[in-house]
């Protein structure tokens, strides 16, 4: 456990001293969450956004989307730089496990997602006048799970890409299918046939659901299983495939 503890701490330095975590954990997702605020309002319309007001519907979403933005981009391009860089090496020359090394990236990012979340709601509540959320330790366990599972998927995209620049144009490529298919751009009623069963499908979608399930009590279906697995699936693959050089 110190050991844990002393190498979350060391990320998390490490982490904080690439912008790219900055832009992509904290700014991105803010301004992204302005704009569409800026352009639906928050007038509830019968048939989209699941016939709650667009922001009662977007803040929920973009706390979960907050959690992608730093899953998908930040947690591999920072892994893969640190294997670049042969930081990762000294930690297996030091004896670090992957078990450790993974749970440490797992915690760094929660607390990084957690932070730009609080922000983000803080930020955007007051302007749009958003529906307080009806359970608060719903929205805090689907958080957890919402960040468990991008969290297990940026680490194994930061286990098998060969480089920092690999990582991060496929999570920026990643974050901008997302965006556009998985409820976090246009309402998935507008989407196409096509489009939206993609949609269905992606990570997103169900972290949204899992989401607004404790923040508007709306019907999360399936998600909160959906991603438990996806938690569980990617992060033991992620130490199953994880690369130290």
């Amino acid at each position: 456990m110190r050991v844990f503890a002393k190498l979350s701490l060391v990320e998390m330095k490490l982490f904080l001293r690439e912008p790219m975590t900055a832009l992509f954990a904290f700014a991105l997702p803010l301004t992204v969450l302005f704009v569409l605020g800026g352009v639906f309002g928050n007038q509830a319309d019968v048939g989209i956004y699941r016939g709650v007001g667009a922001m009662d519907y977007y803040i929920p979403a973009y706390v979960a989307f907050v959690s992608a933005s730093v899953g998908l981009i930040s947690v591999p391009t920072h892994i893969a730089s640190n294997r670049e860089r042969g930081v990762l090496k000294r930690y297996h020359a030091s004896g670090v496990s992957p078990w450790s090394l993974v749970g440490s990236q797992v915690a760094v990012m929660f607390v990084i997602a957690a932070v730009s979340a609080m922000i983000l709601v803080m930020a955007a509540a007051p302007v749009y006048d958003v529906s307080a959320p009806d359970s608060v330790p719903m929205v805090v366990l689907g958080f957890v799970l919402v960040s468990l599972s991008f969290a297990g998927l940026g680490v194994l995209l930061g286990a098998v890409m060969p480089s920092s620049r690999a990582a991060q144009a496929l999570g920026v490529l990643l974050w901008f299918v997302l965006l556009m298919v998985g409820g976090g751009g246009p309402p998935p009623e507008v989407l196409t046939g096509a489009m939206s069963a993609i949609g269905d499908v992606t990570p997103l979608r169900h972290a949204i659901h899992v989401m607004q399930d404790g923040w508007l009590s709306l019907d999360p279906g399936s998600s909160w299983w959906v991603l438990a697995a996806i938690a569980l699936l990617f992060g033991l693959a992620a130490v199953r495939f994880f690369r130290w050089e």
